[in-house]
């Protein structure tokens, strides 16, 4: 049976992953959902200083801890930052990262910078001279096809439970030590997996490093662990018999 390490996105804890984790489990593997510092029941640890740097070691720790071996790091939407660091980190440890609605950001790029300038704009305005980033209103007619397939008492849950997102997670760019490549795979949600390998042959940056990796999909919104969190674990469990 396989060990994962379940990561969240922005403004979510391991509580995201209990669906996900619960059919897990009833495989058979074993599975350590996460909640990265500052958020949800760590919340009264977002400080200026939580960073990107400050989620990796996070994973980085947990794993080493718990001393975790042939792991699948997987990292959901913004969570795919602080697993590619990791990773990186502790490769003799992991067995293949799982970017869930994410992928693996070249060097020198963060979050922030996968968002388009106006919206870039808009957030800061919204922050002002804060360091948080505060969650989306989660309204499906704002956003229909990134709550796709959530029901109204899921919507209600993650506008009781989210919480602000330590905004240097989003801003800090990735870096890499250049150690040994690590086996990755992509499940993709919210784009067919047609724009995935067309990007991967026109060598958009951000998805290059999927090139020879695993590439699945669970066509929802861009929260699968709570949308089809059966689905989801299902092709989790496909990830792990490579």
């Amino acid at each position: 049976m396989a060990t994962y390490v379940l990561v969240p996105g922005f403004w979510l804890g391991a509580w995201a992953w209990r669906d996900v984790t619960g059919a897990l489990r009833a495989q058979g593997h074993d599975v350590y959902p996460m909640t990265l510092t500052g958020l949800a029941e760590r919340d009264h640890l977002a400080g200026p200083e939580v960073s990107l740097e400050t989620h990796t070691v996070d994973i980085v720790r947990l794993i080493e801890v718990e001393d975790l071996r042939d792991v699948l790091l997987v990292g959901h939407s913004g969570g795919g930052m602080p697993v590619a660091q990791a990773a990186d980190r502790i490769p003799d440890r992991i067995a293949r990262v799982v970017y869930v609605e994410s992928g693996p950001l070249p060097d020198g790029t963060a979050q922030f910078d996968t968002v388009p300038p106006e919206e870039q704009q808009r957030l800061r305005v919204a922050i002002g001279d804060g360091h948080l980033l505060p969650p989306p209103a989660w309204d499906p007619l704002a956003d229909p096809v990134n709550l796709a397939g959530l029901d109204e008492p899921t919507l209600a849950l993650l506008r009781t439970r989210a919480t602000a997102q330590p905004l240097r997670a989003a801003t800090d760019p990735v870096r890499r030590t250049g150690g040994r490549p690590v086996p990755t795979a992509l499940i993709a949600s919210t784009f067919p997996l047609s724009v995935v390998r067309q990007m991967i042959d026109q060598r958009h940056p951000f998805f290059t490093g999927l090139a020879d990796g695993q590439l699945h999909e669970v066509p929802t919104g861009h929260w699968p662990m709570l949308s089809e969190p059966k689905a989801l674990a299902d092709v989790l469990g496909l990830v792990a018999r490579g």
